[in-house]
This record gives structure tokens, C-alpha cells and sequence, in this order.
């Protein structure tokens, strides 16, 4: 546990997603992925990291929905899964 965690301070909805966005900055190096992948996972962390610095909800919404993608429960399927046409 890290001292920055202030787990016994009130924690604002700004330290909640710092803590939530640098967890899944660990959780994305951990995989064992091709570097393409997690560059590609990486940009899209930087990209609600960067998102953030203005709107902290809409910065959470897209980090729930990145989590979904790393636990495999979003429903919404990527461009490379879907057919040609589509």
C-alpha cells in the first residue's frame, strides 16, 4: 500500500480516479500482451488521463468502459471483430 493511498482521509472524486487510472496503468503493464496491444492500451489510458484535466466524470465513464474491455465484459464489440461491411 502506497503512503499517497490516504486510505483513512475523505478522498475526493479527483484521488479516486487518480488511484483507479494508476491501477489500471499496473494492470496494463502486467499482461502478457504483444507490444502493439499495449502500446495500443497505453495510448488509450493517456487518452482518459488527458480527458481528465478537464472533465473528471466523463474521465470515469471511459475508464469504466476501459476496465469492461480489460475484464472482457463490454458489450460493445471492436471494429476488428466485426465483419467486413459492417
Amino acid at each position: 500500500m502506497a503512503a499517497d493511498d490516504r486510505l483513512n482521509d475523505h478522498q475526493t472524486p479527483d484521488d479516486l480516479l487518480a488511484r483507479r487510472l494508476r491501477d489500471a496503468h499496473r494492470r496494463v503493464r502486467a499482461l502478457a500482451l504483444p507490444q502493439e496491444e499495449r502500446a495500443r492500451l497505453t495510448r488509450r489510458l493517456l487518452a482518459i488521463c488527458d480527458v481528465a484535466k478537464r472533465d473528471i466524470g466523463h474521465a470515469a465513464a471511459r475508464l469504466d468502459a476501459f476496465i469492461a474491455y480489460l475484464d472482457g465484459t463490454s458489450d460493445t464489440p471492436s471494429r476488428r471483430n466485426m465483419p467486413p461491411g459492417d
